[in-house]
């Protein structure tokens, strides 16, 4: 069988599609598996690194501003889906799909589109309760309508296309061991490491603050890694150069965590964004977390989904702007001496996934590609 999937733009669309294949390939070696993304965004990164083939169509975003020059962007971009629908077509005569399936990014609309229009079957995973303008426009079109939440439904008039699922993970997720973990990065068992992440494109906000944060912070009490994101990376570096702050011991700051399963699994505590992918992920590993909701989402989707979390003791949210370095450092550090408390968390933050859904999901498309 052939299975065409396409996503893009930030980890949050990639990583779940990567997850649906890789169980896909583990359940059928012999699949043969066919990513389609933008050119020139992070997806022509990240799923050759996970081991399959890519190939890009020419697609960018609309944007919602009324400034000029996002006008003429948004009329590039209208051009562009032409262009990209035109793409995907030959992409799919040339590859002939059983099934096509997107998991979110503005790529999804003109190959789902095409595949739709050429007669493969296709469905589009939705990750957040809110759901997102390519998924909208998706929704007539495709054959099935995945979601990560009950609560979706509403969302959707072509209530008989939805299925709830619950979002997918990368099958590097399962069975991770924190303490295997820490080993494979070398740092000690026994001393408590945080994780700060804030998506593929980083923070400048979030950046500054841990920039200070690492200053201030003692030597010895925890490890930190930290993911600047790729247009933080050399601001962050200059920033802890300046404050005498770059050879911090215990401190590892990387532009993008290629290894996230690993680093995940090692850490005690996670500091990040809320978005759905990124909370099934601490679901499936159970981590306690200091979530952060970005401010800069549709309908403020992600302090939504933050306070699912806290409400059932996984997480605390702490929302941008309203607490400083100084504050963060001491709720990290009162939280990773409390193991009482980080136990509790992370019993209730397994209680908030669906172990199931990369499996669900590969099933769900399996049986599209088979007619069933």
């Amino acid at each position: 069988m052939k299975f065409l999937f396409t996503c893009g733009g930030t980890a949050g669309h990639i990583n779940p599609a990567l997850g649906v294949a890789g169980k896909i390939r583990e359940v059928m070696p012999d699949a043969e598996i066919l990513f389609v993304g933008a050119k020139g965004n992070m997806e022509t990164e990240l799923v050759p690194r996970a081991g399959y083939d890519i190939v890009t169509v020419t697609i960018t975003n609309l944007s919602r501003s009324l400034k000029p020059k996002m006008i003429a962007h948004n009329l590039k971009t209208v051009k562009n889906v032409f262009t990209a629908t035109a793409e995907a077509k030959r992409i799919i005569r040339d590859f002939k799909p059983d099934v096509a399936v997107g998991t979110g990014g503005y790529v999804c609309y003109p190959v789902l589109s095409a595949a739709a229009k050429l007669g493969v079957p296709t469905a589009v995973h939705e990750s957040n309760a809110v759901p997102g303008l390519t998924t909208k426009m998706l929704a007539g079109k495709v054959d099935k309508i995945l979601v990560g939440f009950e609560d979706s439904r509403s969302n959707y008039q072509q209530k008989d296309k939805v299925v709830v699922t619950g979002t997918p993970v990368r099958v590097e997720f399962a069975d991770l061991d924190r303490f295997q973990a820490k080993e494979e990065l070398g740092i000690p068992a026994e001393k408590p490491l945080l994780v700060s992440v804030w998506g593929s494109l980083g923070s400048d906000h979030m950046n500054k603050t841990m920039a200070e944060l690492i200053r201030l912070m003692p030597e010895g009490q925890f490890s930190l890694i930290h993911a600047t994101g790729k247009r933080g990376y050399r601001p962050f570096i200059q920033k802890l150069k300046s404050t005498g702050s770059l050879d911090k011991a215990g401190v590892d700051v990387r532009e993008y965590i290629y290894d996230m399963p690993t680093v995940m699994a090692a850490a005690d505590l996670i500091l990040c964004r809320a978005g759905a992918s990124t909370l099934s992920e601490l679901a499936v590993l159970g981590k306690p977390a200091l979530l952060v909701p970005s401010p800069n989402v549709t309908n403020n989707h992600q302090e939504k989904n933050a306070r699912v979390m806290e409400n059932a003791g996984a997480a605390r949210v702490l929302l941008e702007g309203q607490f400083t370095p100084e504050s963060l450092l001491s709720d990290v550090s009162t939280l990773l001496a409390d193991s009482v408390t980080l136990e509790a968390m992370s019993k209730n933050m397994l209680t908030q996934g669906n172990s199931r859904a990369t499996e669900e999901i590969a099933s769900i498309v399996i049986g599209m590609a088979s007619g069933k």
